[in-house]
């Protein structure tokens, strides 16, 4: 008989009924025959992994960019009026852009597959009645798995035995603490994070031992299906790519505009078709800056790797900018924001409340007098290193534990305090034990020594004190009066409300005693409340993005207590903030009111949220023109890393899926990474607006002198391979320097830029539309006096506009220092890469005029000295007049 796979509700099954239902045996497993069998119906145990593209699609890739096209129009017209050299020049500017960005993303990917986990994951299963090991990926449908402290799960399972086992669930469902689990059959509909009867593919056992039915492999499990979310959401179009994308269409429009006005007036005066046809190619190729596509990617590579550098792994180049964009963070809080891991915080003895903290194995003790509750602090040290399961690593670290994350930090409790829980445990021999279970909620263990029986109790506070009849103070055993009751209760809600997980400690000591019922009668010592804390780094580098108008929300499956309790002291919110909104208590988004999608939008903390959830409220913040960033660790965050703009993975705690997924990775899991990183990338975009504002007022006064040159002296005019030069040597190198400067470092205490804003704005195209006509008038003033005064030859006036532009060009480097800055000493004259930068073009016109091969390619000729003279002399006005104009306009600032 065929088995029906997969199974709806496996947690809805009892244990005699989920055994049936995959027509197993709890005893024996499967036989290898079957599941051989069930391995080729069903395949092997693989999640479906996000697909890399291949290495031509990335190639491919690099082309699809509105500027490309325009380039690819270019190099068929120039074909096709056989201006071969011209075309071959835009080919090579084209593929010069395509590599840089494709070995820059395929840097990223070789860092990627280095961080990937490689070992191969073993199994315990039961086959034909032994236990064997065996690869996770040949586990199947209806195998009989064997659990135990520290095996990672395999697959979705249904328990059929549990002995105080339990798992860590972190990266599925957001929860800090271990989820303890039994064997009870429970209700269709019940939350995931409530399923105790499973253990889920991915997770880990913490603690305890068991056996469990293997109900869902590969994509049948709560992992796969995470991972099947991911794989929907869409991949959106980066800001930066919009930006140049309009910024693209406008210089379309601008070429198409300007080549129109002079067509239809050359046409009007009768000129000779042919020339106003050269003319056009001419005014086409000098509207767009050819360069750049490669100052955009080499500044963007050289950003990606200054952050490599700061632990920060940029898997896409244009990341880098749109995080320097991001105005809202939603972060993830268990491992992020918090250690992930479980310290003692607070002692609560009967007389005093004590913080204390444990460094370098060393207790001590930040609030409170432990001299008044000595006894009872010795007492608590015992119960909790006898009342405890953790245990050494398998392997070659014994000092490394695994268990239950408190009885662990119990342990260290032990340690620091001058005890030793080794030396304890041989002291009392250990002769019973009852397990913690869901519905007593304590854990309890007989010993034997020399005096007699000893028994160590802890559990739940109200649950523990149910089980004591006395309560310690200092030496003196008293009984337990209703009103220390209430204290106790009081205290402990008190603690709870601090984000602290509190349990409660007691003892007894007898010379005989019953083994079978010894959890009764005891004497209450103390309780303890643990915290997993916030990481130290965390709350300088929230203030900064603060500061910086940077919203962050919190979003974790955790308890809305603790995520509140975390958000307060890590300065996410203020101390006086109450409102958590729970995944419970959230609508459909596709029904959500304008009341709620207001309500969400205010909102810092989410708790008790679900993976789908995550993804929802991400896509609200787009919807409501946000540029967001997801940070995180788990499988849970997969969908909202990819949804969102831009995803940042951690990279030591990361799951795999969570890594493959995000744009960038954290390799030492800071959030002060997060800081630096969105401060680096709006000092990129600065950068980018500085050369881009050079690039666009340089290739448009090359515009304006084509067109004033065509119509004052048509046969002098700048030709198509000149202004090609001009843009790919005395343009991008500037351009580049400028892409690799420093930056303005106090971007991080201003809002985001407006997202729907471009990168040049109005003000911008005015500047631009003025630094043109400077750059124009110096050259017209070149040409006409070389005119007058040394030659009318129009290919000596055509070289004198040639070297005055180029000169032009290079000094106009110096006019992008901002306005506040002194001539001599700013940002621009500080900046290395400028001067080499200038260096390198100067080299590269000496070489054009020296190589006879080159002066031919370009038309051009051996100057005189005299005409050197005034190219320069004209090229510097354009600096001149800026400079004059900033002076005086900071002169009018100031007064």
């Amino acid at each position: 008989m065929k088995i029906k796979y997969p199974q709806s509700y496996p947690h809805s099954f009892s244990v005699e009924e989920v055994v049936i239902a995959f027509q197993t045996d709890s005893e024996s497993g499967l036989s290898q025959s079957e599941a051989e069998k069930r391995t080729r119906e069903f395949g092997p145990n693989i999640y479906q992994a996000q697909k890399q593209k291949s290495i031509w699609l990335m190639m491919l890739l690099q082309f699809k960019s509105p500027i490309v096209y325009l380039l690819f129009f270019a190099v068929a017209v120039t074909f096709y009026f056989q201006n071969v050299i011209e075309a071959i020049a835009i080919l090579v500017v084209i593929m010069v852009n395509a590599l840089i960005g494709f070995l820059m993303e395929l840097q990223a990917r070789n860092s990627m597959n280095a961080l990937k986990e490689m070992d191969v994951i073993h199994s315990k299963v039961i086959r034909d009645g032994k236990v064997q090991e065996i690869p996770s990926e040949k586990i199947v449908p209806g195998d009989i798995i064997v659990l135990e402290a520290g095996d990672v799960i395999p697959g979705d399972a249904h328990l059929i035995e549990s002995n105080q086992l339990q798992c860590e669930e972190s990266s599925l469902t957001g929860e800090s603490l271990p989820t303890e689990k039994n064997t009870d059959k429970l209700a269709k509909d019940i939350a995931l994070g409530d399923q105790f009867n499973m253990v889920f593919k991915g997770t880990s056992v913490t603690n305890g031992t068991g056996k469990a039915v293997i109900t869902g492999i590969a994509q049948h499990t709560q992992l796969g299906t995470i991972t099947s979310l991911v794989e929907s959401s869409e991949e959106k179009e980066t800001p930066l790519d919009k930006k140049i994308g309009a910024l693209s269409k406008k210089l379309i429009w601008i070429t198409l505009a300007m080549t129109g006005i002079f067509a239809i007036t050359g046409i009007i005066q009768g000129k000779d078709w042919v020339l106003i046809l050269e003319t056009s190619i001419a005014l086409s190729v000098a509207a767009f800056p050819e360069g750049l596509p490669i100052v955009a990617t080499v500044a963007l590579a050289y950003g990606m790797l200054l952050m490599a550098k700061r632990n920060a792994i940029v898997k896409k180049l244009s990341a880098v900018e749109t995080l320097g964009s991001t105005n809202v963070i939603l972060t993830d809080k268990t491992g992020t924001l918090t250690e992930n891991k479980i310290y003692v915080d607070t002692f609560s003895f009967p007389n005093e409340k004590i913080k204390v903290s444990i460094k370098d194995n060393v207790l001590s003790f930040a609030e409170g007098n432990i001299k008044k509750s000595e006894a009872e602090f010795q007492k608590l040290i015992l119960i909790g290193a006898l009342c405890n399961n953790a245990s050494p690593k398998k392997g070659d670290d014994k000092t490394e534990l695994i268990g239950d994350p408190i009885e662990i930090a119990l342990v260290h409790l032990a340690d620091a305090s001058g005890s030793s829980t080794k030396e304890l445990k041989l002291q009392y021999e250990r002769t019973g034990e009852i397990p913690f279970s869901s519905d007593t909620k304590i854990m309890g263990t007989l010993h034997k020594n020399s005096n007699g029986y000893f028994v160590a109790a802890k559990g739940s506070v109200e649950h523990l004190l149910i089980k004591c009849s006395k309560i310690q103070t200092g030496d003196t055993i008293q009984n337990l009066s209703e009103e220390d009751r209430k204290n106790i209760l009081a205290q402990s809600e008190e603690m709870a409300a601090d984000g602290l997980r509190v349990l409660a400690f007691a003892f007894k000591e007898e010379a005989e005693i019953n083994k079978d019922d010894f959890l009764n009668s005891l004497v209450y010592v103390a309780m303890i409340g643990f915290l997993d804390p916030p990481r130290l780094d965390i709350k300088e580098a929230m203030l900064t993005c603060r500061k910086a108008g940077i919203k962050i929300v919190m979003i974790t499956g955790d308890h809305p207590l603790t995520a509140l309790n975390i958000a307060k002291k890590v300065g996410l919110v203020d101390e006086n903030e109450q409102n958590a909104i729970t995944g419970i208590d959230m609508p459909d988004m596709e029904s959500l009111s304008d009341e709620w999608n207001k309500k969400i939008l205010s909102t810092a903390v989410f708790a008790r949220t679900t993976p789908k959830q995550k993804l929802e409220i991400v896509a609200t913040y787009q919807k409501a023109g946000n540029i967001v960033a997801m940070t995180g660790d788990g499988v849970n965050d997969a969908p909202a890393l990819k949804k969102s703009d831009i995803g940042i993975a951690m990279g030591l705690r990361g799951t795999q899926v969570a890594k493959e997924t995000a744009s960038i990775i954290l390799k030492d899991d800071s959030f002060e990474s997060i800081a630096q990183a969105v401060s680096h990338g709006r000092e990129i975009f600065q950068n980018i607006q500085k050369f881009v504002i050079y690039l666009v007022s340089c290739n448009l006064s090359e515009i304006f002198i084509v067109t004033t040159l065509g119509f004052v002296a048509p046969a002098s005019t700048l030709l198509p391979l000149q202004i090609l030069f001009l843009n790919m040597v005395t343009d991008v190198f500037p351009a580049l320097a400028l892409g690799l400067g420093k930056g303005d470092k106090t971007v991080m205490e201003r809002p985001p830029r407006d997202p729907k804003l471009l990168i040049l704005s109005n003000r911008d195209w005015i500047t631009i539309s003025l630094y043109a006509a400077a750059m124009t008038l110096a050259i017209i003033v070149a040409v006409f006096y070389c005119k007058q005064t040394i030659s009318t030859d129009s290919k000596i006036i055509n070289n004198v506009a040639f070297i005055t532009l180029a000169f032009a060009q290079l000094f106009h480097v110096f006019n992008m220092s901002s306005p506040h800055s002194n001539f001599f000493v700013n940002d621009i004259t500080k900046n290395k890469f400028v001067w080499i930068a200038l260096l390198i073009c100067t080299a590269l016109m000496v070489l054009v005029f020296a190589i006879p091969q080159m002066r031919s390619v370009l038309r051009l000729d051996v100057l005189p000295a005299q005409v050197w003279l005034v190219s320069i002399l004209a090229g510097l006005i354009p600096l001149l007049l800026v400079q004059v104009y900033k002076f005086i306009w900071k002169r009018k600032s100031l007064k």
